[in-house]
């Protein structure tokens, strides 16, 4: 049958029309998929509950697709942003945090509330699929010198899958970062560290190609020096989109980053429920935050080179899943 699905993609990779069906049996996530002839032979895995009567034919004789039969895929995606269009963020999806005073870490930056010059929506040249901008700027502002955006999700969730495709920016000072935090203040007389911390993906623009997950807790943080962590060397991670990956389980929490064709590539981090809420308050729910800092007290330890602005990254997509 010459057909296809629309939307809900969940990676894809180059093999022939009949291995197409494997590949998406093989692939976590995956409950249907498309193939046509592009680059040789790509195979489009996507994800969601669907039948063959999703389907719709197209012009293509070559192009097919199909539905794995009893699907054990756990995860249905329950929330997106692809932010195709030109302009401001969307609202209804994401708020921010405004101002200056150094967030707890030193930092230089202003956040500023959905201004174009730090927070956008961009079309990739030629294309109808679009892409977050977050830059930081140099720039005078309520008395900093810098600019920049930090966006917080206006849907909270308790355990899932967050999967966000992104491009990192480099430059001595800059401090990228894909988290998430607490709605509320649930244990204790003290929001942070003792609600928890997951953080997806941090970098520092002196050491850019390495990509750091990290989770904070009450008995283990950053002011302890004894917080769970990892990080790997990611060549491409600031001339390619990457796939950064949360599975936020109920005793099980694992970071990995990978590509279209692997999401699943490379394991960061893993981080087993233990104890008490001082060491697992894992349990309530959460939301997401993607920001550039200027400085601080990580970023800018070697300094920050004026040099190198604006600097931006770009976000092409973000998802949330949950198990059936």
């Amino acid at each position: 049958m010459s057909c296809d699905f629309r939307g809900n993609d969940l990676s894809n990779a180059r093999t022939s029309g009949e291995l197409c069906s494997k590949k998406c049996s093989e692939t976590q996530g995956c409950t249907h998929f498309a193939w046509n002839q592009y680059n040789g032979g790509t195979c489009w895995m996507k994800s969601g509950a669907v039948s063959k009567n999703d389907a719709f034919s197209t012009n293509d004789p070559n192009m097919a697709c199909g539905v794995i039969e009893n699907s054990n895929s756990e995860w249905v995606r329950v929330w997106e942003d692809n932010f195709d269009w030109n302009g401001g963020i969307d609202p209804n999806r994401w708020e921010f945090d405004v101002g200056g005073g150094g967030w707890g870490n030193n930092e230089q930056q202003y956040y500023t509330n959905n201004r174009l010059e730090n927070a956008r929506c961009e079309l990739f040249p030629g294309s109808r699929n679009g892409r977050l901008i977050v830059e930081a700027r140099r720039e005078n502002m309520e008395n900093r010198q810098y600019t920049s955006a930090r966006l917080k999700s206006k849907v909270k969730w308790t355990y899932g899958r967050l999967q966000i495709r992104a491009k990192l920016p480099d430059g001595r000072g800059l401090w990228p970062a894909l988290w998430m935090l607490p709605e509320k203040q649930t244990y204790s007389n003290t929001y942070w560290p003792d609600n928890g911390e997951i953080d997806l993906m941090e970098q520092v623009g002196y050491d850019p190609l390495r990509v750091v997950s990290t989770v904070h807790t009450q008995a283990y943080n950053h002011m302890k020096g004894n917080q769970p962590t990892n990080s790997i060397i990611v060549n491409d991670a600031v001339t390619n989109f990457k796939i950064y990956t949360l599975d936020w389980n109920v005793d099980k929490i694992e970071m990995f980053v990978g590509d279209d064709a692997n999401p699943f590539a490379n394991r960061i981090l893993v981080w087993n429920k233990q104890g008490d809420w001082t060491q697992w308050p894992f349990d309530k729910p959460f939301f997401i935050l993607i920001n550039i800092a200027v400085g601080g007290s990580w970023g800018g330890s070697q300094g920050i080179d004026n040099n190198i602005f604006p600097r931006r990254m770009e976000i092409d997509w973000v998802r949330f899943y949950q198990r059936r």
